[in-house]
């Protein structure tokens, strides 16, 4: 299996881990074995490269294990790797999707504002070009059917208007109404002041007479 086109430096990390392990060059063998994994499509033909590198290095019990190990980390590297892909592309594609969905909504909002102005054009064009035949009658009908529901719907506006013009004249009137109670209130308190203080020195007064 050959290898995704990502970047396969977890798996690199790995390798060159393994390398130092066995004192085998990283620098040298490292990118030429994951060349290797990259390139051949069969694990068979991994393998037989892999031994050829490594054979140098290992005896020959040690040298398959070391292939088979390094195989097998790379296949699951290699699937892990394809199943984000996979759904970096499901995320990719809903929001695809959605955009998609996004513009045939405008696109149909479009036609309807088209389809309104085409009615209401059509409509100011039957009423420019109207005659006296039976069809002008009716829809003469409705028009002064119309024109007596807006002078109702302004005659009941008006009454509303009235009405809270009246409601605000009974606050404004009630308010006044407080005030001047408050302000005879206090005439009546000073009034009754006055004459308590009269009252105190005319029993003054006539103590010292006394």
């Amino acid at each position: 299996m050959a290898a995704p086109a990502t970047d396969a430096g977890e798996f690199e990390s790995w390798l060159n881990n393994r390398l130092d392990s066995l004192e085998v060059d990283r620098e040298v063998y490292g990118a030429y074995i994951l060349g290797v994994l990259q390139e051949e499509e069969s694990d068979d033909e991994k393998k037989d490269a892999l031994q050829g590198i490594l054979a140098a290095f290992l005896d020959e019990d040690t040298v398959e294990d070391v292939c088979t190990q390094i195989i097998q980390r790379w296949a699951e590297w290699c699937s892990r790797s394809s199943a984000k892909n996979d759904i970096a592309d499901v995320e990719v594609q809903a929001i695809a999707s959605m955009i998609e969905k996004q513009a045939q909504i405008v696109v149909k909002q479009k036609e309807v504002s088209e389809e309104s102005k085409k009615r209401k054009e059509a409509l100011l064009a039957q009423y420019a070009n109207v005659t006296d035949d039976e069809e002008y009658l009716h829809e003469r009908k409705s028009i002064t059917a119309s024109i007596s529901a807006l002078f109702k719907n302004t005659n009941v506006e008006e009454v509303l208007n009235r009405q809270k013009q009246k409601r605000e004249q009974a606050k404004e009137d009630s308010a006044k109404k407080k005030e001047m109670d408050k302000m005879q209130r206090e005439k009546d308190k000073l009034a009754k002041q006055d004459r308590k203080e009269k009252e105190k020195k005319r029993t003054q007064k006539g103590e010292r007479r006394r």
